[in-house]
């Protein structure tokens, strides 16, 4: 039995994730600013829910009072508008979140993390390319992809590999905030707004959470020993 942690794993691709897991009979932990949607990913599941906040250092640091043997860095926000539009704060939140709780959260994993260990960041097709109105967005992942690359290159050595997955837009919460922003933004009903949002992707559809859970599973699998520093895009051939 594995032990596996799960960041934001109260909603959307976190609970598909760490729900997952927990089916296959891993000890899951799932970290989120609200326990009660923690619980309503685990809903009887066996899973422990813990409150913490990614950009606390002191908060991270708690939840590693055990070695993990996954770590799957999936706590993200994704602000939308233009540039001239963003404040610094805006911008510092985003980075704070996306980027630099996937550091603090890997760093503290590492301190114990064993042989055959798996970090697993939550990335985006954002990391992969530039996307209008979404700067601060792009800007955190394209540093999430540059964080797991030097990291594979120095755990390679431990046993340990380090990973990305590069979704597209998924259909959660997250995604649908993005549609109404589009929607609000540009005065356009919803299905004309989703099309925008899927447009790059081949399929012209949203991706499902549970074809990133695929991703991940296998990333975590023995089956991925020797993929490592690797950004696997899930975007339908849009990277």
């Amino acid at each position: 039995m594995r032990r596996v942690l799960v960041t934001g794993g109260g909603s959307g691709i976190g609970r598909a994730i760490a729900r997952d897991f927990a089916a296959a009979g891993d000890q899951v932990v799932i970290s989120g600013r609200r326990l009660d949607a923690l619980e309503e990913t685990d809903d009887g599941r066996g899973m422990e829910c813990r409150v913490a906040d990614v950009t606390d250092e002191a908060q991270v640091a708690a939840l590693f009072d055990k070695p993990f043997d996954v770590v799957v860095a999936n706590a993200g926000i994704a602000p939308g508008g233009p540039v001239a539009k963003t404040t610094l704060e805006a911008w510092e939140q985003t980075l704070r979140v996306n980027m630099t709780g996937v550091f603090l959260t890997f760093r503290e994993a590492l301190r114990e993390m064993g042989s055959g260990g798996r970090l697993i960041a939550m990335a985006s097709t954002a990391s992969l390319q530039g996307g209008a109105n979404i700067a601060p967005y792009v800007a955190s992942k394209h540093g999430v992809l540059g964080l797991v690359r030097s990291l594979a290159i120095e755990v390679a050595r431990q046993g340990i590999t380090c990973n990305a997955v590069c979704p597209g837009f998924v259909d959660t919460e997250i995604a649908q905030n993005a549609v109404q922003n589009v929607m609000n933004r540009m005065n356009l009903d919803y299905d004309t707004a989703a099309s925008k949002l899927v447009g790059r992707n081949p399929m012209k559809r949203m991706i499902t959470p549970d074809e990133v859970v695929a991703a991940v599973r296998f990333l975590a699998s023995e089956d991925a020993t020797m993929i490592n520093g690797h950004a696997l895009s899930v975007s339908g051939g849009e990277i």
